[in-house]
């Protein structure tokens, strides 16, 4: 059964947020100080949250779009993000179903893929075709994890990420990264690019 809205907006108005961590991903922060080479393009961060992904993005020079299912996480992405002194977006949507606002040059996802149920993995892949331009560039933290049946979060594989995403894009890299405390060595990420059509 897919998680709804309601479910997401729930968990934060009751405060049931694990997930929140007060900073961005610890490898995306790395990521974008090894790269002042890419050029500062559009971003789409799906399943924002309170935006902190979407702010490294932004403090970093990139056009920066923070969407979510939940009215609650992009009200408080907004006041964290004027607060900050940051520009960026933040726009309530259903990333696996609605049609983007506009084609974009990165996605990156932060254990998105994990939260949403398993048998909407599939659309989850379709998603991302469908919000990014081609040879646009997919940035994923995913959450390797072996002892949480009962999520979220679900657990993934690289075998998993391979054998779903390799038909439609090319694997640039992808490593163990720099990670919150608690999640030590269960994070990986992965650098795809988007096949040419």
């Amino acid at each position: 059964m897919p998680m709804s809205r309601d479910y997401w907006e729930h968990r934060y108005q009751t405060k049931d947020m694990s997930w929140e961590k007060g900073a961005p991903s610890p490898g995306l922060v790395d990521f974008l100080a090894a790269h002042p080479e890419l050029p500062r393009s559009s971003v789409a961060v799906p399943g924002c949250g309170t935006g902190h992904d979407v702010r490294a993005f932004a403090a970093a020079g990139f056009v920066a779009h923070g969407f979510d299912l939940a009215p609650s996480a992009i009200a408080l992405a907004g006041e964290k993000t004027q607060a900050a002194g940051l520009a960026a977006k933040f726009t309530l949507a259903d990333f696996l179903h609605d049609a983007p606002p506009q084609l974009f040059d990165w996605v990156f996802e932060h254990t998105l893929f994990c939260a949403i149920q398993p048998a909407e993995r599939e659309e989850y892949v379709r998603a991302v075709l469908r919000w990014l331009k081609p040879g646009g560039q997919y940035l994923s933290v995913n959450y390797f994890i072996t002892d949480d049946k009962d999520g979220p979060p679900w657990p993934t594989t690289r075998a998993e990420q391979l054998a779903r995403f390799s038909p439609h894009f090319e694997l640039v890299a992808d490593w163990l990264p720099r990670s919150y405390p608690n999640r030590t060595g269960k994070e990986w990420l992965f650098w795809w690019r988007r096949k040419a059509v």
